[in-house]
Order: structure tokens, then sequence, then C-alpha cells
């Protein structure tokens, strides 16, 4: 007769697991694959202009940022953006600092800028996709320009240790200042 072990035991072997376990372990891979599956159309329009996006963190690096033409198609990540953290963003003199160089018909905000364009109404002239490359590299188009990469990190000078190579707004900040810019004059 054959030495070795039970059929129960070979059983119990393969089932390590307890049930319960198993059934989590399976609800996991399912709501992973339909994560997945919902984000196949940014990975796919991702692809399809050549970005890297990182899986992990659902963001594109800052070295990473594809340009097409006179805009970035891809979003620098797949979280939802909000207009509201946009605008606040936009009118903080801390964080954005948009209104040091531009205008914007806001009651009570007081000392804005005329270097740089209006805001106003730049939703009707600019798309979503233009708007991000301004706020991400404005030198790609208008290398003379004043305004400062928010998103870039390499190449820059005289940069305070604190923020050296960093990016001025994180990717989700920059979608959402995209937000709320394009909602401008629609």
């Amino acid at each position: 007769m054959r030495q070795g072990r039970s059929q129960r035991q070979r059983c119990e072997r393969r089932w390590e697991v307890p049930p319960a376990s198993r059934h989590l372990a399976w609800f996991a891979r399912v709501a992973a694959f339909a994560l997945l599956v919902s984000l196949q159309p940014i990975f796919a329009q991702a692809q399809a202009v050549g970005a890297k996006i990182d899986v992990v963190s659902n963001i594109v690096a800052p070295d990473d940022v594809e340009v097409v033409a006179d805009a970035i198609p891809v979003p620098l990540t797949t979280e939802h953006p909000d207009a509201r953290r946009g605008r606040a963003i936009v009118l903080d003199r801390a964080n954005g600092n948009c209104l040091i160089c531009h205008q914007l018909s806001v009651p009570g905000e007081q000392f804005q800028g005329t270097i740089g364009p209006p805001l106003d109404g730049v939703g009707a002239r600019l798309m979503p996709a233009q708007i991000r490359l301004r706020l991400v590299d404005q030198s790609r188009l208008s290398p003379l320009t004043l305004m400062p990469p928010l998103y870039r990190t390499g190449h820059l000078t005289r940069v305070d240790a604190r923020y050296r190579d960093k990016p001025v707004l994180s990717p989700i900040e920059i979608e959402d200042v995209v937000a709320f810019l394009s909602s401008l004059g629609k």
C-alpha cells in the first residue's frame, strides 16, 4: 500500500484559506477588475497619445506629460476634478495665486493683476486640454512667458530649496483648476 497523505489532508492543504476569506478575496478580485474596466477609456486615450500613467497612483508624472499640438489631451490623474476646489485654488493668494497676474470678475477680490490675459470667458476661448497645457507649462507655447510652470519640475532656475523637484500644484489641483476655468464663459 502506498504511503502518503489521506484524501482529507490533501484537500485541507489545497484550501488553507478559510471559506470566508476566499469569498473576500474573490470579491476583491472582482472589484479590482471592475475598477480596471472603468479606467480603460482613460488608459486607451493616454496610450493613443503615448502618455505614461502610473497604474499604482493613477497620475501622469511631470516628465511624462505628452503635448499634442497646443494641448495636453490626457488628464493628469484619473481622479474626478471639482470646479469648486479649482475656484478656491485660483483665488488662494498662497497656493495658486492666479490673481497676481490675471483678472477675474469676483466680488471682493482686490489687487488683481494685468500682466496675463483675463480669466473671464477663458472656457469659451480654450478647450480643457489647451487650458491644461497653459497651466502645466506655458513656456511650451511661448518661451518668453512670465507665467510659471505649475507642473513642470525640470530645467528651472532660482527655485527655493523647499520647492525644488516639486510641482507647484498636484495633478488633481491642476485638473480642478482646469474644470473651473473651463466653466468660465459657458
